[in-house]
């Protein structure tokens, strides 16, 4: 189990006109009534703790009285917006029951939580600075993995709805060990799948704390699919293994389920299903997933360096000089997905031990 080290200081990459009329085309672009640097007109913060009284590492900020009452109707419209029609008519059955920060990681994000008062319902969105890269992740996660995802920019404002689930490491911790061995087998599956899928597109640092695991009741017992929630570290970082979840320290336990679980057959038949599924999804958004990779073939979202290693550690695995050749990290994605098109049918496409 490799201890990867992950860049501490990413660079926040701008949106380049070009991924901004793709944005525009395909409705993510839309004028908002609040962006980013207003939430941090904050006049103080609080810290958020956990149930157990850990700091979870969010505090809870609040603006003087001139200020939150345009704020809170602001981030009201941003709801309507982001779930409706933006129609007004809801909003004097909206509250905004609070406005958290965190400084941990990159993106500094705001989450915001908005509660129905006529039922108590509320649910959670997040407010953050624009990043290509990062949007290209969200991008690529809804239309390579198995689940939509609605988000909104506007100039260097970045809107993302919440991705419910249990945290990986709060899961792998809590309610793991409490699992029937049917269940455990039933979740190496999916840990096998998601491994794979978030190498074959090239989405980095799926640390237990940055995917959650839902767990669905069908019938008499209970599905467990993972998914990311952070696409910080899409197409960034040069070194391919951080690609790869398993090789992780924060996920060695599942990885042991997977090694209890399956033979080395097993594991290699569940990779060939998720390859199979990635090709017939990219068959499915063909136009819009090249309109995407027309864009990131020509856009800066990650430094030579890393540009360089990658592309040398991918053809080691594949033997594809295709990849030897590349310039972008667009460029070596366009390519490990032509790859996956043409090879998904053998066993072991990548090479990979």
């Amino acid at each position: 189990m490799d201890d990867l080290k992950i860049s501490k200081r990413k660079p926040c990459y701008p949106i380049s006109k070009k991924l901004d009329r793709y944005l525009s085309e395909y409705n993510r672009n839309i004028k908002l009534p609040i962006f980013y640097e207003d939430l941090l007109r904050f006049q103080g913060a609080v810290e958020v703790l956990d149930a157990d009284d850990n700091d979870t590492l969010w505090v809870r900020v609040y603006y003087n009285e001139f200020d939150r009452e345009d704020i809170y109707l602001a981030l009201k419209k941003v709801y309507a917006i982001l779930h409706s029609d933006g129609n007004e008519s809801i909003f004097p059955f909206l509250s905004v029951d609070a406005v958290d920060y965190c400084t941990f990681g990159n993106s500094k994000p705001f989450r915001i939580k908005i509660r129905n008062i006529l039922n108590d319902n509320y649910t959670y969105f997040y407010i953050k600075t624009a990043d290509a890269s990062r949007i290209y992740g969200l991008e690529l996660e809804h239309m390579l993995s198995p689940y939509n995802l609605n988000f909104l920019v506007s100039n260097k404002t970045l809107i993302e709805e919440h991705i419910a689930g249990i945290p990986g490491d709060v899961f792998i911790k809590d309610m793991l060990p409490n699992c029937t061995k049917s269940e455990k087998a039933q979740i190496a599956k999916e840990f096998v799948k998601f491994n794979e899928r978030c190498m074959i597109r090239l989405l980095g640092d799926m640390r237990s704390y940055n995917y959650v695991i839902v767990p669905t009741h069908d019938f008499d017992h209970v599905v467990y699919k993972i998914r990311a929630i952070d696409f910080d570290q899409q197409s960034y970082e040069g070194k391919f293994n951080i690609y790869r979840p398993q090789f992780f320290k924060e996920n060695l336990e599942m990885v042991k389920i997977v090694s209890d679980s399956f033979e080395k057959l097993s594991i290699e038949q569940y990779k060939i299903e998720e390859r199979s599924i990635l090709v017939k999804r990219l068959k499915s958004f063909n136009d819009r997933i090249n309109t995407l990779l027309e864009c990131m073939v020509t856009d800066e979202i990650s430094k030579k360096t890393h540009i360089d290693l990658l592309k040398l550690k991918i053809f080691e695995y594949t033997y594809d000089v295709n990849f030897k050749k590349c310039k972008t990290m667009g460029d070596i994605l366009e390519k490990a997905l032509d790859f996956l098109v043409h090879n998904y049918e053998n066993v072991n496409p990548l090479n990979l031990k």
